[in-house]
C-alpha cells in the first residue's frame, strides 16, 4: 500500500488537509482515484489508515506498526566528496538510522549549502516511505566534529568511532549481547579521521573499532556499520 509522510498529519477532527505536491503525487504520479486507500504517516511513529477522497483524505483507522529498532541509533559521518552522503542517508533511514549527523571534520572538504540539507532530508522522508518505517531520520545541520562531540557525550549512551590502521577490537565484539541504551558510531570522509579526532572522541567516551581489515570507501564504511548493528539488534531482539 502506498505510503505518504504527512507533517503532524495535518488532520484537525481527523481530516487530512493536503498540500498541492501530495495531491499531485497521489493523483497524477500513484493514480489513486476516490476511495482508493493510502497510508499516512507523521515520521515521528504515528501511523495511520487513510482513504484519497475529492483531492483530500480522511483517516480511517490507526495503524499498529513496527519496524524500528528497539534502541535509537545515531550516525555521526564526516562529509564524503560530492553526493557520496545522498546515498548514506537513503540507504541508513532503511537500514533503521534515526538521526543523522554531518560533521566537518580536519579531512572535509565538502561544504555543504542549506540547499543539500534540505535535499537530503527530502532523501530521507523518500526512503523512509520506501522501507515501511514509522519514524523519519532527523537530519542535523553540518557542525565541526568537536561540536558533535560536544553534543552527544553521555554516560548513557554507547559510543563508537572507526578507524582504521590500527590494532582495535571490531564493532561486533561490542554487539555481541542485547543492546539496551541508545548506540552512537562515528565514521570518517575520505583518508579517515586523524589522530587527534580519534583522541579527543576517545577522551569524551567513545571506544574506537574497526569494520574489518579492508579499507572501505567513506560512503560504504557507514552503510556496513548500520548494516551490522541493525543486523545485531535484531538478532539479539530475536533470540
Amino acid at each position: 500500500m502506498y505510503r505518504l509522510v504527512l507533517e503532524t498529519l495535518q488532520n484537525p477532527d481527523d481530516f487530512i488537509v493536503l498540500t498541492d505536491q501530495q495531491k499531485h503525487y497521489l493523483k497524477r504520479v500513484l493514480r489513486l482515484k476516490d476511495g482508493d486507500n493510502f497510508v499516512g504517516m507523521d515520521g515521528q511513529g504515528k501511523v495511520y489508515l487513510a482513504q484519497f477522497i475529492n483531492e483530500s483524505a480522511q483517516i480511517i483507522k490507526p495503524l499498529k506498526e513496527s519496524t524500528e529498532l528497539p534502541i535509537p541509533v545515531t550516525l555521526i559521518v564526516a562529509l564524503p566528496k560530492g553526493n557520496g552522503f545522498e546515498d548514506i542517508v537513503r540507504c541508513c533511514t532503511e537500514l533503521g538510522v534515526n538521526t543523522l549527523i554531518p560533521v566537518i571534520s580536519q579531512r572535509t572538504i565538502l561544504k555543504p549549502s542549506l540547499q543539500k540539507v534540505e535535499r537530503w532530508r527530502k532523501i530521507a522522508i523518500e526512503a523512509a516511505e520506501q522501507s515501511e518505517r514509522q519514524i523519519v531520520p532527523i537530519i542535523l545541520e553540518p557542525v565541526s566534529l568537536a561540536q558533535s562531540l560536544k553534543n552527544v557525550a553521555d554516560n548513557d549512551i554507547n559510543c563508537y568511532i572507526c578507524i582504521t590502521r590500527q590494532k582495535t577490537n571490531h564493532l561486533l565484539t561490542y554487539l555481541s549481547t542485547p543492546q539496551t541504551v541508545p548506540l552512537i558510531i562515528a565514521t570518517g570522509c575520505e583518508g579517515g579521521w586523524t589522530d587527534e579526532e580519534v583522541s579527543d572522541a576517545i577522551a569524551v567516551g567513545f571506544q574506537p573499532v574497526t569494520l574489518g581489515p579492508r579499507i572501505l570507501r567513506a560512503v560504504t564504511a557507514p552503510i556496513v556499520a548500520l548494516s551490522l548493528i541493525s543486523s545485531a539488534i535484531e538478532y539479539n531482539c530475536a533470540t
